[in-house]
């Protein structure tokens, strides 16, 4: 059984309430600010929520996440018209691309009025928005209508098994994978793709998985992609030896079903894509522990209570809720936005990756199921 790090230190409550400083200077966003290694600011993931209903091992294991578990209050999530100004704010720094995570999202009440309002902004160059979301599937048959009703243009859904036993012990929530199938073709039907399909591929537990879900997926609208195990947060016990890499997940496939590499969408995409030989879809592989993408990170994260984090793995966040909450105009938390990301220099993957034995992991990481993935 692998060891557990149980984190002692609760990261939603440190520096609550110490918010950023205000800078000396508040200059105006100009659609194109960059970090200290020339990176744009151009993806926004925002939770919605901590809480989720699975308990998946990778991300919320159940002997950390049990039932006296304390998730935040509803007075401590940040509101819909918070958010909403939120968006606006990063928007007019560049970003144009938002998702929606959790925890699981769809757990949010009325997350349809966020969405509504959500997809009504446009980015700097008068274009829509690109609104998503990512899911654990379970509700996405019941909501996918009134999502893409309310203005949601795709989805992505974590499925990390499809032989039931399997699936349900990663989510060890006893949950079937016939109802998150449904959601997708449910989502399918109304409108809500491409589809994309996450597995996140732990050796020894799902890896024989690999094949079956190319199978499945192979020759359908949704794109199927593998993601490595990651050391996110402090809860999940990882060890590199769990990590199956990429490149032995494409060499699986390729066995089976002839590959050949394609170019991203676009500079920074997080995914390495393949198509099938006889021209029946694509893969997408996800190497962040054995191929960093750090150099291309483009992404900005802020939390259910209102913290901006500038990396995954990252130890502390910026109270953006604080300034908010204290009356704080709109050009000030602008200003603010633009100095953090400006200083920015987050680099974890690609160190991790450079001295994987020697580079200290800390427990005072944030967990994923708090900032999303």
């Amino acid at each position: 059984m692998a060891d557990k790090v149980i984190p002692i230190v609760d990261l939603r409550s440190r520096d609550r309430h110490q918010a950023p400083a205000i800078p000396a200077t508040l200059d105006a966003p100009t659609g194109s600010l960059r970090d200290r290694m020339s990176r744009p600011l151009h993806d926004l993931r925002i939770s919605v929520t901590d809480r989720c209903n699975f308990r998946c091992v990778y991300c919320m294991p159940k002997d950390v996440f049990d039932k006296d578990y304390q998730f935040l209050p509803q007075t401590s999530l940040l509101s819909f018209e918070e958010i909403t100004r939120m968006a606006r704010i990063f928007i007019d720094h560049g970003v144009e691309k938002i998702r929606l995570t959790g925890g699981e999202p769809l757990l949010r009440k009325h997350l349809e009025k966020l969405i509504e309002m959500l997809s009504k902004l446009q980015t700097r160059s008068g274009r829509n928005l690109d609104l998503t979301l990512t899911t654990n599937g379970s509700l996405l048959a019941k909501k996918a209508q009134s999502l893409k009703d309310a203005g949601l243009r795709r989805v992505t859904v974590s499925l990390d098994a499809l032989t039931e036993s399997t699936f349900r012990t990663m989510n060890d929530v006893d949950f079937p994978v016939s109802d998150v199938l449904h959601g997708i073709d449910v989502a399918h039907a109304v409108g809500l793709g491409p589809i994309k399909v996450n597995m996140v591929v732990k050796r020894g537990m799902n890896d024989q998985e690999i094949l079956p879900m190319a199978r499945h997926f192979k020759g359908s609208p949704a794109i199927l992609r593998f993601i490595e195990y990651m050391d996110v947060g402090a809860s999940n016990g990882w060890k590199m030896d769990e990590v199956m890499p990429s490149a032995e997940v494409i060499a699986r496939i390729a066995g089976a079903f002839p590959l050949h590499e394609i170019a991203p969408n676009y500079g920074g995409e997080t995914a390495g894509r393949w198509r099938y030989a006889d021209g029946s879809g694509e893969v997408g592989v996800i190497s962040s522990v054995t191929k960093a993408f750090c150099q291309d990170c483009s992404r900005a994260r802020l939390s259910t209570e209102g913290k901006l984090y500038t990396c995954l793995f990252a130890t502390g966040g910026h109270d953006l809720r604080a300034l908010m909450r204290d009356g704080r105009s709109d050009a000030e938390i602008s200003a603010v936005i633009g100095q953090i990301w400006g200083a920015r220099t987050d680099r974890y993957s690609e160190l991790r990756t450079a001295n994987t034995s020697g580079l200290q992991r800390s427990a005072n990481k944030v967990e994923m199921s708090y900032i999303g993935g």
